[in-house]
């Protein structure tokens, strides 16, 4: 069976790496509209829908990448060694800001970590033998974790879980299920990683606090991070972290989903056919996610079952939505600067996460105020952005939107030059 390139889910993946780039680069993270931000604790905004989204549009490609199901020692690696990959790009983005290279600061400092994320990045993403991105893969974790748990100051407090760590482990996990078993042991899989979720976070007590609870630093997932993923957790000092070990479990489901939904697109049963069943399930997939909302609040930080059944819910009907208007009647007008982004989401993850991390480290004199420093990332949203604005949310946003079109451009280069860069 050939591979089949799904413009409309190419699309879904710009239009969700597109947000995650606005709602990780506000002009001032101390002004921004409510929906860019995730929500206190309970509750779903549009900034909660990236991550889930991300993770079942990976779901949907594992079968289009895979449609003849062949499972051997080679196809093994290439899945371990993808996943490594992501584990490790992701893990870097904690390290970037703590590299220290003999007692360097400032700009001979930001060049060195500039060149080790260089080095790091070809690494990771370069085109090798098997054998060496293996090799590279597993050096980079060790040296990781050597660093991570090796009594260095430096990265005593080194955050190991991340958004791109927790992609790998669900990429790994479905893809083995897409190999390895059928389409009703996926669906019984799922239905077990749901119910099982919700019976451990609702009926085992948390030790030292009490009876079981979905309050904030007090659940068992929160118990369990601090148990194991002490002093390396988000932002070093919380007892918890958003994407922590308990909280994968469900999100794995997310990746199943898109998997099943990634099978119908396979079936030969007609393209207005597969739209239709597509957009019957993300319905019912909503209406029982806010139906278990009542008992089991939906909460992207513990990933409860019932954000994983609403987040795929909306998926589902929206890659069936561009679907049927990209690849049924054939409208693809408008979408252009969506599919550029979509087909090389892997560079913008990994670099955007970085450059604003680069740029507060170039500290000058504020030319405005000579008593004081300031970093060129707040120079240049201060002084270049913000005086054109009254309402200080809109600057903030309008800082983003300035980042996308900047890399909009990019990715057009990167698109008419046939540059796509992969894990």
């Amino acid at each position: 069976m050939t591979r089949e390139r799904l413009i409309s889910l190419d699309v879904f993946r710009g239009l969700t790496i597109l947000l995650m780039t606005i709602v990780n680069n506000p002009g001032d993270w101390g002004n921004v509209f409510p929906p860019l931000l995730h929500a206190e604790w309970h509750g779903c905004t549009p900034t909660d829908l990236v991550f889930p989204f991300f993770i079942f549009i990976m779901g949907v490609a594992v079968p289009l990448a895979m449609p003849d199901k062949i499972y051997d020692g080679t196809t093994f690696n290439k899945i371990l060694v993808r996943s490594l990959r992501m584990l490790c790009l992701g893990i870097f983005f904690n390290f970037f800001g703590k590299i220290q290279l003999f007692g360097l600061e400032g700009i001979p400092l930001l060049v060195g970590r500039l060149a080790i994320t260089i080095a790091v990045g070809y690494a990771l993403m370069g085109s090798f033998s098997s054998k060496v991105k293996n090799i590279l893969a597993f050096s980079i974790l060790i040296i990781y974790l050597f660093l991570a748990y090796s009594g260095i100051e430096a990265y005593h407090d080194v955050r190991l879980p991340g958004v791109l760590q927790r992609i790998a482990i669900v990429y790994f996990v479905v893809s083995l299920l897409h190999l390895k078993t059928t389409q009703k042991t996926q669906i019984i899989t799922g239905v077990v990683l749901l119910l099982g979720y919700w019976a451990i976070m609702t009926l085992i007590p948390v030790p030292g606090i009490g009876a079981a609870n979905l309050k904030k630093g007090t659940n068992l997932a929160s118990w369990l991070d601090s148990v194991f993923l002490e002093g390396h957790m988000y932002r070093g000092t919380v007892t918890w972290d958003p994407e922590g070990i308990l909280s994968t479990i469900p999100s794995i489901l997310n990746g199943i989903i898109g998997l099943l939904i990634g099978q119908i697109l396979l079936r030969d049963i007609g393209k207005t056919k597969k739209a239709q069943t597509m957009a019957i399930i993300g319905v019912v997939l909503i209406i029982c996610g806010l139906a278990w909302n009542t008992i089991f609040p939906i909460n992207k930080s513990l990933w409860t079952s019932s954000y994983v059944l609403y987040t795929t819910g909306l998926a589902t009907t929206f890659l069936a939505i561009l679907y049927y208007v990209i690849d049924i009647a054939n409208f693809k007008k408008g979408f252009k600067p969506f599919l550029i982004w979509g087909v090389n989401p892997m560079i913008v993850f990994f670099t955007s996460q970085i450059i604003p991390q680069a740029l507060v480290m170039i500290e000058f004199q504020n030319p405005h105020n000579p008593t004081e420093k300031i970093n060129l990332l707040n120079y240049l949203y201060s002084f270049g952005i913000a005086p054109f604005f009254s309402n200080p949310m809109t600057a903030s946003l309008a800082g983003a939107l300035v980042y996308v079109a900047i890399w909009t451009f990019i990715l057009w280069i990167f698109y008419k030059k046939k540059l796509i860069f992969k894990v």
